[in-house]
């Protein structure tokens, strides 16, 4: 409970993030935690990283038609207790974008009603796609992967410097449109892309952590959606599936409305803003 007070109320989330960078990519640790499974999306062909893509891993065990039971009993303890979270806290590729739009240039307003289309990635592409062909087409295309793989083994290893081909080419197109997008819009490949997103929202209104509203305190004025690094209004719908729990929102209300919830309990005291 004090770790989520910490978090809802005190914890500079940056740091969080860059602390959660640092974990997922120390390779001093590689031989120990590379096969464990890292619950924020970093890409395991990373020279530095210490522990493996959950979605590389599903991809990897639907080619050789096999069930990845601990890859789904992980990302699924993690999503039943806090839900999105991870995206909001410890997620590399999530923080990336949180930099770029700190970039001072004109930004873009774009609906959340596309949101369903990271479901369309999850499924297509993680899934289906990977089951016929028996290749991990999510990762061949991944930007994530671009960014952190493709182009350190490129810049540092000559054999594989010499044995590019097209698609990396179209890795690198992908990453940079990317890269423009999250410098003008909040988080467009979590809200609209990410097949991570996709299987923790699922757990987002079952989690055992929830975010609550309090209609008779909210003044509705907007400060959430200004703060929330996915443009949410989050009084429209507290537990939203795009709801990273990032907190933002519990800091930046002016009344308090906005609090921390444990499922099928009242408001835990320590997490109602008027108490801190």
């Amino acid at each position: 409970m004090k770790l989520l007070d910490w978090l809802a109320y005190k914890a500079k989330r940056w740091r969080v993030q860059l602390a959660s960078t640092i974990l997922h990519n120390i390779p001093i640790y590689q031989s120990a935690t590379k096969g464990l499974i890292a619950p924020g999306f970093n890409c395991y062909s990373c020279p530095l990283a210490t522990g493996a893509c959950p979605i590389g891993t599903i991809q990897h065990f639907i080619t050789v038609r096999e069930t990845p039971l601990y890859t789904i009993g992980v990302l699924g303890a993690i999503g039943s207790v806090v839900g999105r979270m991870p995206c909001g806290f410890i997620c590399p590729f999530g923080f990336f974008q949180d930099l770029l739009y700190r970039i001072k240039t004109p930004k873009i307003s774009v609906s959340n009603k596309f949101g369903w289309f990271k479901y369309v990635v999850l499924v297509v592409l993680v899934l289906i796609i990977p089951y016929i062909t028996l290749e991990p087409w999510f990762c061949k295309l991944c930007p994530i992967g671009a960014l952190e793989a493709g182009i350190p083994w490129v810049i540092i290893d000559s054999g594989i410097r010499a044995a590019v081909r097209f698609m990396f080419f179209i890795k690198l197109f992908i990453l940079f449109s990317f890269i423009a997008a999250m410098i003008l819009i909040k988080r467009p490949f979590c809200r609209f892309f990410c097949p991570l997103g996709a299987i923790y929202s699922l757990f987002n209104r079952v989690s055992l952590v929830k975010m609550e509203v309090d209609d008779s305190l909210c003044s509705y004025c907007d400060i959430c959606q200004d703060v929330c690094p996915m443009d949410l209004r989050i009084y429209d719908d507290p537990n939203s599936e795009q709801c990273i729990r990032c907190f933002e929102c519990v800091k930046a209300c002016p009344t308090g409305a906005i609090s921390v919830k444990i499922r099928d309990s009242v408001t835990v005291p320590i997490l109602e803003r008027s108490r801190i």
